[in-house]
């Protein structure tokens, strides 16, 4: 018996020590990037989820740059990640959607975002819903239509919170891009957004996480969000298929993506439609909240921008035959510095810390071999704070860049994506920060009460708000 039990012990230790060693040792047709896979199954997911400070690259990747170089391989959440922080690299992949990687995230988020979204889809099928995206957050739609309405939106609300004297700017800009998009997507009234949002208020911290679907995980918050999310969303298309039949029409995003829905010639479903709407609510308040947050946060650090800035708007305001007119499409276009501090404000923020794509075909880059399968996390701020992309990377500088491109993505820049991938809604996110913006240098004025606890852990965290006082 003493032997059996010996022998069993003896084969349990050499599989549990062959696991860790195929575990450490990824196999490969080739060379593999360099790096560590931690431990089994969790494997680097503890360092990677570390909250560190809101200036400079991330430890995670720093320490692993300097042992390892500018790509390697780790695992996180218990997926193969190879990790670049190369722009060329980058750019390589950027151009390789539908070929060599596929838009992608990790596992966690693939279930969150729904198995209809933006995600699984490529090629036409991405192509078309990315064109019904931009029907409404598009340049053209922003300037026939959303931009008064979220200049009138901003005024209203501003008017609003002077009556506050401590008020968390991020969560009030939230609340405000919130309720717009939902007034715009599904015609819903300060009632029904609001109760809507709640549902969504737990997406982000599941999005890269343990796909552990149990009680207490964030997961299971934010896939029990996202059921009651799409469980109100199919109410409403129900209800609006109701009323079409009574021919009473809303004219929103949803009776649109119905009438494509209807379509003889199309893969569009109500399915699909749903799990668009899902992510494309979400997409327009999340990050521009936290941009727009942080960029009060660098001009009351800098008032010698924050001067040059409303310079720029009381330009812009003198030039008008009526002073207390909404902005126009031409206004917003000629702010050059506005543009600069947001371009300036986002490669700071670097809101999403990781852009993923898997990989679906096995290749060679840089004399090693990406295997298919794997996870490959393009690190933005790697590149964004790099000494060799930019002068003094970490100050706050808009004029910097002066006389450069300020819309689309670059080698250097990818604060909204790249390649076909490039965010649908950057524009969207550019024009309410301008809009905010314009108002809070001339119409109001305002001050910093706490800037509360920003970090990063990995995506960024205001953990006590960021606190404003705005008064006329």
């Amino acid at each position: 018996m003493t032997w059996l039990v010996m022998y069993l012990i003896s084969f349990l230790v050499i599989a549990i020590a062959h696991w860790v060693y195929r575990w450490r040792n990824p196999k490969c047709k080739g060379l593999l990037p360099p790096g560590s896979m931690g431990f089994p199954i969790i494997g680097e997911s503890i360092q990677f989820f570390t909250s560190h400070s809101l200036q400079g690259i991330p430890p995670f990747i720093q320490q692993r740059v300097t042992r390892y170089g500018s790509l390697f391989r780790t695992s996180i959440v218990g997926q193969k990640v190879i990790v670049s922080t190369d722009s060329e690299i980058n750019h390589f992949i950027f151009q390789q959607e539908g070929k060599l990687v596929h838009c992608w995230y990790t596992e966690s988020g693939a279930q969150i975002t729904g198995p209809q979204g933006f995600m699984v889809h490529h090629g036409d099928s991405h192509k078309y819903l990315r064109n019904l995206a931009l029907n409404l957050v598009g340049p053209e739609n922003l300037k026939q239509t959303l931009l008064t309405e979220m200049d009138q939106t901003a005024r209203q609300h501003l008017d609003h919170w002077t009556a506050l004297s401590n008020l968390d700017i991020k969560q009030a800009t939230e609340i405000m891009l919130f309720k717009l998009a939902a007034s715009k997507v599904l015609s819903y009234d300060e009632k029904k957004a609001m109760e809507l949002r709640k549902y969504y208020k737990a997406f982000m911290e599941g999005f890269v996480s343990f796909p552990l679907y149990v009680p207490g995980t964030s997961f299971y918050a934010s896939m029990q969000g996202r059921k009651n999310v799409i469980k109100l969303i199919k109410e409403t298309l129900n209800e609006r298929r109701s009323s079409c039949k009574k021919k009473k029409k809303k004219k929103d995003f949803l009776d649109y993506l119905l009438s494509e829905v209807d379509k003889e010639e199309t893969f569009l479903t109500e399915k699909i439609a749903v799990d668009v709407i899902c992510m494309l609510i979400f997409a327009a308040y999340e990050t521009t909240s936290s941009a727009t947050t942080l960029a009060l946060k660098f001009l009351n650090q800098h008032p010698h921008v924050l001067k040059q800035l409303q310079e720029e708007h009381e330009k812009i305001i003198a030039a008008r035959e009526d002073k207390e007119s909404s902005i126009t499409w031409n206004e917003y276009r000629s702010m050059k510095f506005t543009h600069m501090v947001i371009n300036e404000t986002v490669r700071l923020a670097d809101i999403a810390p990781a852009i993923f794509r898997k990989v679906v075909q096995d290749f060679e880059i840089k004399g090693y071999t990406i295997p298919r399968g794997w996870m490959f996390m393009i690190c933005p701020s790697s590149v964004h704070l790099s000494a060799e992309k930019y002068d003094d990377p970490l100050s706050f500088n808009p004029s910097r860049w002066n006389g450069q491109e300020l819309h689309p993505a670059s080698k250097k820049f990818m604060a909204f994506g790249g390649g076909q991938r490039l965010c649908a809604g950057a524009e969207f996110a550019k024009l309410a920060m301008a809009i905010m913006l314009h108002y809070l240098v001339t119409k109001y004025k305002w001050k910093v009460v706490d800037e509360g606890n920003i970090v990063r852990k990995p995506g960024l965290t205001f953990l006590d708000g960021f606190k404003v006082q705005i008064y006329i």
